[in-house]
């Protein structure tokens, strides 16, 4: 492995692979000082004022001047907005065609729809209604679950919000998509959903704006129409209970992989997300679409600076407008909440050797690979196109897996650097590592060493196959690490749009 990556001839950093001493020879220069690993290395003088270059995209501005063989970082690199003229659908390139028909064994749904996972939800419609949820769901245990071996487990989705809100507008939509795609999502085998009475967020308006019909696999409680909290439990049991058997029914069979639904997703990312898992899961991205699958990238504040090469890929004029106006909404709203999108990356992420919010969207990106952008979407609003396509949402990872997921993902891929320790309930995620480092070290974690990349001679196809194949294993039935630690039952966090009242 060399002691430096560059990734394009016009970069004027390069990246180092391992802490470099002073004094080390780069391209017939050397360090003045020791530069971390994951960090970057000016290759050429840059003056004061003019762009620092990385994936031959600027990364932000020289505060200072810097010379040959510095280490180039928050010190001496600042960001510069990039906002300016766009171009739609100049950069196409479809698929190409898949040598193969892939299937996976999956649970086809009386409505068609396919699932990778066989859970029964509880899901409230508001804070108050969470004690009662996480009861009724850990009175089932493995011993009775045992009984209903096609059955996962018994899940309650709860969160904090549902009341003090305005009932319209984005955050009370944003809210109502959630809970209608977690009532409908087809991981499901059985809902039970579960109010107070009294909440802004009414059940009964759900069902009626959404179209659901209440029926053995479905059905709705109020903490104060069944007369108080305890009793709220002991009906729930009995509701769920008399669900298992019929959840239980559900067998996997072989489906086409067009019909998956892929999150995509990065958290505590470092230098190598950009370099080595990101491309790799783009790859795999690519191969999903190949099939007729589905990518959902989302993070709108993580593509930020990058939105340019997703707009070009943007199948038609109309959706690269949508992403145009999500740029511009989210300038809108950090604006009016005093705070700006250039505040990122995390403490993490610039340890890790990430500079800019430029530097890490134009990494983050890579996840969604070199289809075209097939559709844009609104937070949890259902994904309908197939391929590569984008879902609007915050860059905190749980409120963006929660919003994938209602928009019908069944399973996600989650890379990371810095190592983060996140799992999901009802769609399973699979870990990346960014580096083979951490992956030592967070190998009860990490379902995939993207770091051997670097280490191992394995090439972005190679790496991006193994994701796909993984993806296909995951979606039959296959347990991550995440799941085998339980991981899931916390991370349900829809996001809260708007005013507290």
């Amino acid at each position: 492995m060399k002691d430096f990556i560059r990734l394009d001839p016009d970069d004027n950093v390069v990246t180092a692979t391992r802490a470099l001493p002073a004094d080390t020879v780069i391209e017939d220069i050397r360090t003045s000082g020791l530069i971390p690993s994951g960090h970057k290395v000016a290759t050429r003088s840059i003056s004061k004022g003019t762009p620092v270059r990385k994936y031959a995209q600027l990364i932000g501005l020289a505060t200072e001047d810097i010379p040959p063989g510095a280490h180039v970082h928050t010190h001496n690199v600042a960001f510069s907005a990039t906002a300016g003229s766009y171009e739609f659908a100049t950069d196409l390139r479809p698929a190409p065609p898949a040598p193969t028909a892939d299937t996976f064994m999956g649970y086809r749904r009386s409505n068609g729809r396919v699932g990778t996972r066989n859970y029964i939800a509880i899901v409230t419609s508001v804070n108050c209604s969470a004690t009662a949820a996480r009861r009724i769901a850990d009175a089932f245990g493995p011993e009775e679950l045992a009984t209903y071996p096609n059955v996962d487990g018994v899940a309650a989705f709860v969160h904090g919000t549902g009341c003090g809100m305005a009932d319209n507008g984005d955050g009370f939509e944003a809210l109502q998509r959630v809970m209608w795609g977690y009532a409908r999502h087809p991981n499901h085998g059985g809902v039970l959903m579960v109010g107070l009475g009294c909440e802004i967020n009414q059940i009964d308006w759900l069902l009626n704006a959404y179209g659901l019909k209440q029926g053995p696999a479905l059905q709705v409680m109020n903490i104060q129409s069944v007369a108080g909290l305890q009793k709220t439990v002991e009906m729930g049991i009995e509701k769920v209970r008399a669900m298992l058997p019929i959840a239980n029914e559900a067998k996997r069979t072989p489906c086409p992989v067009s019909e998956l639904k892929v999150a995509l997703q990065c958290g505590g990312s470092d230098a190598w997300s950009g370099i080595t898992a990101n491309p790799a899961l783009g790859y795999a991205c690519d191969l999903l679409v190949a099939q007729g699958g589905t990518g959902v990238l989302a993070e709108t504040p993580e593509i930020y600076g990058a939105e340019h090469l997703l707009i070009r890929r943007a199948a038609n004029r109309a959706v690269g407008e949508k992403l145009v106006n999500l740029i511009d909404w989210w300038n809108d709203y950090t604006t009016r909440n005093k705070g700006t999108m250039d505040n990122n990356p995390s403490p993490g992420n610039k340890k890790g050797g990430l500079t800019t919010i430029l530097e890490k969207s134009l990494g983050a990106a890579a996840k969604g690979g070199t289809t075209p952008l097939r559709g844009v979407y609104k937070y949890a609003e259902e994904i309908h196109a197939n391929g590569f396509t984008f879902m609007d949402s915050p860059g905190y990872d749980p409120a963006s897996v929660t919003g994938q997921i209602a928009g019908g993902c069944q399973l996600v891929v989650f890379t990371t650097g810095r190592g983060s320790a996140f799992g999901s309930k009802p769609s399973p995620t699979i870990k990346v590592a960014t580096n083979s480092e951490m992956y030592a070290r967070m190998t009860d974690d990490m379902d995939v060493n993207a770091g051997d990349m670097l280490t191992g001679g394995i090439s972005l196809e190679q790496k991006g196959r193994e994701i796909y194949n993984m993806i296909l294993c995951v979606a039959s039935g296959e347990a991550t690490k995440s799941e085998s630690q339980g991981l899931g039952d916390y991370e349900f966090v829809p996001w809260q749009i708007g005013a507290v009242m």
